[in-house]
């Protein structure tokens, strides 16, 4: 009897260290690689349909502070989630054994100039391509469920008072600038892209295509998102530092957040 409970209570811990060890295996298959990547960002569409964009309008704040809370509730878990797979590996609540690329092999200098190499290329690449964006979006995204849904940048933000928009930019400069984009890179660059490493130069481009996938809040720039977010991924894999996509995407996203809020409480735009 003393023998079945224990075979009873030790099954879930069983089922726990299988699903770690299939996480943290040195490959993942290409089901669950694609699993892994487009999930979290139905959870994000699920959560911003359910909670975030009823509580948006009942506030009557823009639908961008709508997004920006449904990738908090999504991610800040899955960062929370790295660091258990983490604890679960060393000991401790620790990214190290858990994520790829941390060696830091490109020198402080060329580290610098790449990554400021990248974030003009990710700015001038991606306002180049918002026509393309435009036509995707008239011709197949007109019918998406969201609210103040649009190819334009700021369509999320239009229609509100200037002191509702700077608000909601200002808040959420710390999540949709800088901490949920680090997310994002520890996650997909960090955690799942060097377990696709036996594709060879696949690798990043699999990234790049699945990450562009998982904005299924944007998906009319599936295309161009591929285009202007490619370097980041093909140098982390080349140079094997994960500092070069974390550089393009947070420095992008709080340079652009941080100025777009302040020409807006200078009146600029």
């Amino acid at each position: 009897m003393e023998n079945a409970q224990g075979l009873a209570a030790s099954a879930p811990e069983t089922r726990k260290n299988r699903m770690v060890d299939l996480l943290l295996a040195e490959r993942h298959s290409l089901p669950l690689s694609i699993a892994l990547h487009l999930v979290p960002g139905v959870l994000i569409v699920a959560v911003y349909l359910v909670l975030a964009q009823p509580l948006v309008r009942a506030l009557d704040y823009p639908s961008f502070l709508g997004w920006a809370i449904a990738l908090t509730v999504v991610l800040f878990p899955l960062q929370l989630g790295l660091l258990w797979l983490g604890r679960r590996r060393t000991g401790r609540y620790s990214l190290r054994g858990v994520l790829g690329y941390l060696d830091k092999p490109v020198p402080r200098g060329r580290l610098v100039a790449m990554v400021a190499g990248l974030i003009v290329w990710f700015v001038a690449v991606s306002s180049a391509l918002t026509a393309l964006d435009a036509v995707v979006f008239e011709a197949f995204f007109t019918w998406l469920p969201f609210d103040d849904v649009g190819a334009s940048a700021t369509t999320y933000l239009d229609g509100n008072s200037r002191t509702v928009m700077i608000i909601t930019l200002a808040a959420s400069i710390p999540f949709t600038g800088f901490s949920l984009p680090l997310i994002e890179e520890y996650y997909f660059r960090g955690f799942l892209m060097p377990r696709l490493a036996h594709l060879g130069a696949w690798a990043p481009v699999l990234s790049t295509v699945l990450f562009s996938l998982y904005h299924l809040w944007s998906p009319w720039v599936f295309l161009s998102r591929i285009i202007f977010f490619f370097p980041g991924p093909w140098f982390v894999w080349k140079k094997k530092d994960l500092r070069l996509s974390i550089g393009m995407h947070v420095g992008t996203t709080l340079l652009l957040s941080t100025f777009g809020t302040l020409a807006l409480i200078l009146g600029l735009i």
